[in-house]
């Protein structure tokens, strides 16, 4: 490995963390800034033929990075990490851009915003392929927990703070949550161009082109069908059952069935399977694994509980409500910017079997509290749990990356760390089609009754409350989700036939939050139900990875290096 001088580590990780930072950032700021964005192109999302704008808009950069990163990496790993993040920083930049300057309006508008969303998933992905492995190369094996623990809080940090970025600059401009990160990608790929290097081993080799094609194919099958699972079919609440949705499951399984079974026959392999005689590397990746199915959904279970409930119980109008669900979840993100570097620096003393497995118990504790916590909870209470969530989570996280990254050879570090994002973003897919699901299952089951038992009470003709009530509940979920009035929404000219006192009431702050409390009680247990196995399944997967092994030459502490460098500055 080339000697760049103790400096050039602490230039990996900031340049690094930077990267991560701006993409988590906009894999989440488009959540908050959706019904300005739709708003901007004179798009109606909740229409049947617009949901799938809204969920490609939402799901598409998860998507890309999920399918592209372990190609990606394999890329890093042959023609240098460094370079291949290079041009991802470059990528995301022109993106960011392209999708700032959007001048349509309407269908070619949402097109082409989740063309440019894609392409700027490419870019992401080239980042979160390569920001782990070049980490591990810089760094000796004893202080790589710190350092992945900072670029994983980055990674974390960003989603949250993507919330609230783009809940304040979305309704002055919605063009400017794109147009923000401009600046910092300039920067960020020109400091890349001109600091980073490639200092691991590279591993020359033929590209797997019927592995990549398999891969993505099979991967990309898998996951539109998650995404369209969501939406309803016929008169089924979801679209489960759809002939398309169980073409692209089944039909996507066939095909990651063939990639595994070329994979085996190949020299050079996409996915280095004999990784996986690794323990560590195994049982690391199958935590992540868990611990993202836990965990993936829940960002969006707590925005529409805050959107859809909370929020407008306790006296903040649908409009406002985007924006402050980002602030009331920051106990969530202070847990993680506080437990992660902790846990990572501590793991390079004691190993990070305990610290990641006690992380996940913790964090199954915290989705048993939230079963029990009130729909209409005490919000300190509410904080308490959201805050030792994210404790947990950064206990986890640090420990498992650095596990994982510390268990490769160093000529596998790029498809190594390219392997466990795909997991691990796969996962979050999986997840959020899961927890939707549940949730859309209760709100079918006993939402109409309600429904439409409430509308007739406050004066709606029985004919159009049977109708509205039997409209799909996965409308009603995303009216909550976009911080829409749903019922003014749904009922939309009716509003004016009605007596002004009973209008004034269903689209109140009362009405819809207290409709939906129940139904959405009973599906919110059902998922927390699951994440809590899961969380217990990784955890008992993490004390299965090993007692880690240091490089005795390389147990420098982090405070001999940092003073060694001030003294040469």
């Amino acid at each position: 490995m080339t000697d760049l001088g103790p400096r050039y580590k602490w230039i990996a990780l900031s340049n690094t963390t930077l990267g991560m930072l701006i993409a988590t950032i906009n894999s989440s700021i488009v959540l908050i800034a959706l019904p300005d964005i739709f708003k901007g192109i004179g798009i109606n999302p909740l229409e049947p033929a617009n949901t799938g704008y809204l969920l490609w808009m939402i799901m598409g950069f998860l998507v890309v990075t999920a399918v592209l990163v372990v190609s990606f990496g394999r890329l890093g790993d042959m023609y240098g990490r460094a370079r291949m993040y290079n041009m991802g920083f470059a990528v995301f930049t022109v993106s960011s851009v392209m999708l700032a300057i959007t001048w349509f309006d309407g269908d070619a508008a949402a097109l082409w915003l989740i063309g440019w969303r894609i392409v700027q998933g490419v870019g992401g992905a080239f980042l979160m392929a390569n920001s782990s492995a070049i980490l591990t190369d810089a760094f000796p094996a004893n202080q790589r927990g710190l350092a992945l623990g900072i670029n994983g809080v980055a990674a974390i940090a960003g989603s949250f703070l993507g919330l609230v970025v783009g809940g304040v600059l979305a309704p002055i401009n919605w063009n400017l949550i794109f147009l923000v990160s401009v600046p910092f990608g300039i920067v960020g790929t020109i400091w890349a161009y001109l600091k980073l290097h490639d200092t691991g081993i590279r591993k020359h080799a033929r590209m797997d082109w019927w592995g990549n094609i398999t891969f993505a194919v099979g991967l990309v099958a898998v996951l539109v069908g998650i995404t369209y699972g969501i939406q309803p079919y016929g008169t089924a609440p979801t679209g489960w059952g759809s002939p398309f949705v169980l073409s692209c499951l089944i039909g996507g399984f066939a095909v990651l069935v063939a990639f595994v079974v070329i994979e085996t026959r190949v020299d050079n392999p996409l996915f280095n399977l004999s990784l996986f005689r690794i323990k560590a590397f195994t049982w690391g990746n199958v935590a992540n694994l868990c611990a993202s199915l836990g965990r993936g959904g829940l960002q969006f279970i707590l925005i529409i509980w805050l959107q859809g409930i909370w929020l407008p119980q306790h006296g903040y109008t649908f409009e406002q409500t985007p924006l402050w669900a980002g602030i009331y979840m920051l106990p969530m993100t202070v847990g993680f910017l506080v437990s992660a570097p902790a846990s990572g620096m501590l793991s390079d003393r004691v190993g990070g079997r305990l610290l990641s497995s006690g992380g996940l118990a913790i964090t199954a504790v915290t989705f048993a509290l939230l079963i029990v916590l009130p729909v209409d909870f005490d919000y300190w209470a509410f904080a308490g749990i959201l805050l030792l969530n994210g404790i947990g989570m950064g206990m986890f996280s640090s420990p498992n990356r650095a596990e994982v990254m510390n268990s490769l050879p160093a000529d596998a570090r790029g498809s190594g760390a390219g392997m466990m994002t795909t997991f691990q973003n796969s996962a979050m897919v999986l997840s959020i089609g899961f927890f939707f699901s549940l949730i859309i299952a209760g709100l079918s089951r006993d939402l109409p009754s309600t429904m439409s038992q409430g509308l007739m009470a406050h004066g709606v003709p029985s004919g159009s409350a049977e109708q509205l009530a039997h409209l799909p509940a996965v409308a009603v979920l995303f009216a909550a989700f976009l911080g829409y009035n749903p019922i003014q929404q749904l009922l939309g000219p009716q509003l004016t036939q009605l007596p002004p006192d009973q209008a004034s009431f269903l689209t109140g702050r009362g009405f819809f939050p207290n409709l939906i409390s129940g139904p959405f009680s009973a599906g919110l247990t059902v998922a927390f139900v699951f994440a809590i196995g899961v969380c217990v399944l990784g955890a008992v997967a993490s004390l299965l990875t090993g007692k880690p092994e240091v490089v005795a030459e390389e147990r420098e502490t982090v405070g001999e290096e940092l003073a060694g460098v001030a003294g040469e500055l």
